[in-house]
């Protein structure tokens, strides 16, 4: 019986997963679940579930919350302390890492710190500290698995290469993967896809907003909307897997059914393929390497079905090409980039930036910042919390 804490469980992820836990009862179990502040929907995934522990990180909601909404047999904890004593316990082996932003690597590095099977859907985490994470993983024995559906579906093909153990210390070694040329991130373009600059000036919170494929926080889906999140999984792609930043690339595919693809060095192309639903990835890194029957759709063979793919438009979307450039300069300007962006969609979800000047205040940050090539995990939090700290001060220039 796997024993699963899944950090964000009110968010996306974390109810995709606990409805994945649900259709395999048999096998794993969540042994402990954490909110931020939705404490009401937690004593409901409580009830159902009885895990030995929930958490609530913010400690202001202590006096707020209702106990009688939990199961008898839960623990109820408070504050961020508590989600990486839960990722950390001996109880529990497989860590599902689905809390959004920043907010999410202090979990996921007390469970790799823990050397446990961490699910890994908070893509801030490798962002931010990829090198550092990646090496304390490789000194503990920790299995970093990846839930987002394109680095899933980067893993899946993967294996039909050779892997082979770096060497050199590093973990950008070239050989890790000597067998791939590049590997090809698929984007759905979100609800501007095929827009231009200039009408993009004036779009709306509520429009971005309208994802027409997935089904995400606000946060996320914003940053889909910017193709943000697409930079931001460029940065993981590179610490994940290992890979130079030279092999990686990006392309727009609006029905979202291939979810990414390996090209390799004697031009086969592998690619994982399926309706959009992220309980898949979800179970198969729970399950890996099983593959089990699970709750997800599967495609219709016997319908007509078109497949579209074109390069992405970096005048447009300059977000990506922001990605781009950090994942070949790495060092703090990661964590730069993803705080920045952050604190930008918040001002813009709070009506205070405009949709075009997410990117334009992300890069202003980014130029404007020390850069530390090798920079610790202390240090790279003083970059997060600085460069909040720039975006709130940023003007607007329109």
């Amino acid at each position: 019986m796997r024993q699963i804490a899944v950090l964000g469980s009110t968010g996306s992820i974390g109810t995709s997963c606990l409805e994945v836990i649900e259709g395999q009862r048999d096998q794993m179990s969540p042994v402990g679940i954490t909110a931020h502040r939705r404490w009401e929907m937690l004593g409901k995934q409580s009830k159902t579930f009885a895990p030995r522990w929930a958490v609530v990180s913010d400690t202001s909601l202590q006096s707020q919350v209702d106990r009688s909404v939990f199961s008898s047999e839960t623990e109820l904890l408070f504050g961020p302390e508590a989600i990486e004593q839960i990722a950390a316990d001996s109880e529990v082996d497989t860590v599902v890492s689905g809390i959004v932003g920043a907010a999410g690597l202090r979990g996921t590095w007390a469970a790799v710190e823990a050397g446990k099977r961490v699910a890994i859907a908070n893509k801030e985490t490798l962002v931010v500290a990829g090198p550092l994470v990646m090496e304390l993983a490789k000194k503990t024995g920790a299995e970093l698995l990846p839930v987002d559906s394109e680095h899933s579906a980067v893993f899946q093909a993967l294996q039909s290469g050779r892997v082979e153990v770096p060497t050199n210390g590093t973990t950008e070694s070239p050989c890790r993967y000597p067998d791939v040329k590049r590997v090809v991130l698929t984007a759905s373009g979100g609800p501007f896809r095929g827009y231009s600059r200039d009408q993009l000036q004036n779009v709306t919170k509520e429009a971005a907003l309208a994802h027409p494929t997935w089904d995400m926080g606000p946060k996320i889906t914003i940053d889909s909307a910017t193709m943000m999140n697409k930079a931001l999984e460029v940065i993981e792609a590179k610490w994940l897997f290992g890979l130079r930043s030279d092999q990686i690339d990006v392309v727009v595919h609006p029905q979202s059914i291939v979810h990414s693809f390996v090209e390799f060095i004697d031009g086969s192309v592998i690619a994982q393929l399926s309706p959009p639903d992220m309980r898949l990835p979800i179970q198969y890194a729970l399950t890996y390497p099983e593959r089990r029957t699970g709750i997800s759709p599967c495609l219709d063979w016997k319908q007509t079905m078109q497949l579209e793919f074109a390069p992405p438009d970096l005048e447009a979307f300059p977000a990506l090409q922001l990605g781009l450039d950090v994942a070949c300069r790495g060092g703090s300007s990661g964590a730069v980039l993803n705080a920045a962006n952050e604190a930008a969609v918040a001002r813009f979800l709070a009506d205070d930036l405009k949709f075009i000047e997410i990117p334009e205040a992300c890069q202003a940050v980014l130029e404007a910042h020390n850069f530390d090539p090798q920079p610790s995990l202390s240090e790279l939090l003083q970059h997060d919390a600085w460069a909040r700290e720039e975006i709130q001060k940023w003007k607007s220039l329109h």
